[in-house]
């Protein structure tokens, strides 16, 4: 009963009545006390104002020369109240928050029992049995739970998707969303509010995987998806780890890779200028399709000068960017110098 929250009220307000002294420290604090209880009980703050106010009445004081004093009286006792309920409503929320970053950290580390972690697991709404898949947000600055940018893009998500069980959160700096595999619309459209909240950030997204390894799996996959898309300078505000899956098995064999460039572009390092340039122009000649006319436009180029660009490197490399038998070696060798940033660095 909220009535045990107003213990001792009725009679402090008679006192001071009667003689028009002020609440004493171990009274408001008594009052903060109570309060505090109040508000992990799960009462509302409204509700106990109410029935302050209501016993106020009641023990209104018959003397018109003690109103004054009630009212200063009622005054502190409700702000200490409210005191105490707000305090214990702040250490329920820096708790809840401790929580969850240890909920998140243990989920996408894999560090707790598995059991244990889809028991914690329900409590912010997931369930680990259905598979899960995880999208990865950054931009220009780190973003903590209580940015402006995290609540906003919680806000949009539970706006548009209600209680669709899905876990918005950050880690070291970035946004975290996971969602059930299912409902990619979720994801999409996490990516679109994250974007445009973090001024223009890449969003990446991991495959959906069962179980709570799964998640894990997801997660490591869109930050290798961010990594990856940073290497190729991709300008795709978000990528799919689902459509960059040939990168990765290009870059498993470091050495193989590395041999690879070498012997199909090194010989453009001999070209003055250095390979930069010609390296830059088999790249957007592959990205235009292999069209000179609007390769030459991306480069700002006559399609007279992007030729001779390509004939030199015919003649440097000995592979003509042009021959279909050619093309596949130079494509994979240019992706490769894009994953091994070179010439930037030796390999």
């Amino acid at each position: 009963m909220t009535g045990t929250y107003l213990d001792g009220y009725a009679q402090v307000l008679a006192s001071v009545a009667a003689t028009g002294r002020r609440l004493t420290r171990d009274e408001l604090d008594r009052r903060r006390a109570l309060g505090e209880r109040a508000a992990e009980a799960g009462h509302s703050l409204r509700g106990l104002v109410r029935e302050h106010l209501a016993a106020t009445r009641a023990s209104w004081p018959r003397t018109p020369d003690a109103a004054d004093c009630v009212l200063a009286a009622v005054e502190q006792a409700v702000d200490a109240f409210a005191e105490g309920y707000e305090r214990a409503q702040r250490l329920a929320v820096r708790e809840e928050e401790a929580a969850r970053r240890e909920f998140i950290d243990d989920l996408l580390y894999g560090r707790s029992d598995l059991g244990r972690l889809a028991e914690r697991a329900e409590r912010f709404g997931l369930v680990l049995s259905r598979a899960h898949a995880v999208a990865v947000a950054e931009g220009p600055e780190a973003y903590d739970y209580t940015a402006p940018v995290t609540r906003h893009v919680e806000a949009a998500l539970i706006a548009r998707f209600g209680d669709r069980r899905i876990l918005l959160a950050t880690k070291n700096g970035q946004l975290v969303c996971i969602a059930p595999g299912d409902e990619d619309d979720v994801l999409t459209s996490f990516a679109q509010q994250a974007h445009a909240a973090t001024n223009g950030g890449r969003v990446a997204v991991g495959r959906p995987r069962p179980g709570a390894g799964g998640v894990v799996h997801s997660y490591e996959e869109a930050l290798s998806t961010l990594e990856l898309a940073d290497r190729l300078g991709l300008d795709e505000p978000v990528v799919r780890a689902a459509d960059l899956l040939v990168y990765p098995v290009l870059a498993r064999d470091r050495q193989a890779m590395a041999d690879l460039v070498l012997s199909a572009l090194g010989p453009l390092r001999s070209a003055r200028g250095g390979a930069e340039p010609l390296l830059r122009t088999l790249q957007v000649y592959f990205e235009a399709g292999c069209t000179a006319a609007e390769a030459a436009r991306r480069l700002a180029l006559s399609v007279r000068a992007l030729t001779y660009r390509l004939e030199r490197i015919h003649q440097l490399t000995g592979a003509n960017p042009a021959d279909p038998m050619h093309r596949y070696t130079l494509q994979t060798a240019v992706i490769g110098a894009q994953l091994l940033d070179w010439p930037a660095q030796e390999i």
